[in-house]
């Protein structure tokens, strides 16, 4: 099982490794690593007649890396904590305004499309980074690998849109590319952010973070209030 164990892992890292070396060769935004690598490993369990459950069992030493890759980010925080307390207020009011948007138009998107009560509550916590994500559906009687699937597409829509939105836009300062990237796409974003520099991905991770826990505030508060509409 051991053998089993470190084989499935050793190839998930293969195929996103060369999926982001081939990404980096090409620059096409529908070949992101993120896209393209669960397409390859859903072929490559289909070939060799692996169920879902079976590659999940199988990959569970990457899952738990999540927590600390996302710990990982508070190093360029701490680099440049004098730049943080320059920008708080803004960083704060950014950050929060967009927590309120993106819970507020997922739920619209939800009724829109006409989810039921389980999917609305599973998306609502879809523009933060999974770990915490997955705490906060699992709260608020959402699916958890619902919640999963609908924040990777968030990252990778907006890791794919955002940088034509910041040149559309003309945004200059690393401050406002850094915390839009981190409140729209997570953790893509941040990756993203980084390709910019250590600055917007500083203020990439701080908005990433900050939104996740403003978002488990609103879990208790604002979560219920919508979902008061639907249950």
């Amino acid at each position: 099982m051991l053998i089993d164990i470190m084989a499935a892992t050793f190839i998930t890292f293969i195929v996103y490794k060369l999926s982001q070396w081939f990404y980096k060769k090409v620059k096409f935004p529908l070949l992101h690593p993120l896209l393209i690598s669960p397409v390859i490993l859903i072929g490559l369990i289909r070939l060799l007649e692996v169920s879902a459950s079976e590659y999940t069992d199988l990959s569970v030493l990457l899952t738990p890396m999540l927590g600390p890759a996302t710990v990982a980010f508070a190093v360029p925080i701490y680099k440049h904590a004098h730049l943080l307390k320059k920008y708080m207020a803004e960083i704060f009011l950014s950050v929060a305004t967009g927590s309120v948007a993106a819970i507020v138009t997922s739920f619209i998107l939800a009724i829109w499309v006409h989810l039921n009560g389980e999917w609305i509550l599973s998306i609502l916590p879809r523009s933060i980074t999974t770990p915490i994500a997955i705490e906060v559906s699992r709260e608020i009687g959402g699916l958890p690998a619902l919640t999963t699937a609908f924040v990777i597409v968030t990252g990778i829509i907006g890791g794919m849109i955002g940088p034509s939105i910041i040149k559309w836009m003309s945004i200059k300062t690393p401050v406002a590319k850094g915390l839009m990237l981190g409140m729209a796409a997570h953790g893509v974003g941040t990756s993203k952010a980084m390709e910019y520099g250590e600055l917007e991905g500083t203020f990439s991770s701080l908005s990433m973070i900050l939104a996740g826990f403003l978002t488990i505030f609103l879990g208790y508060s604002l979560i219920p209030l919508l979902a008061g509409f639907i249950l």
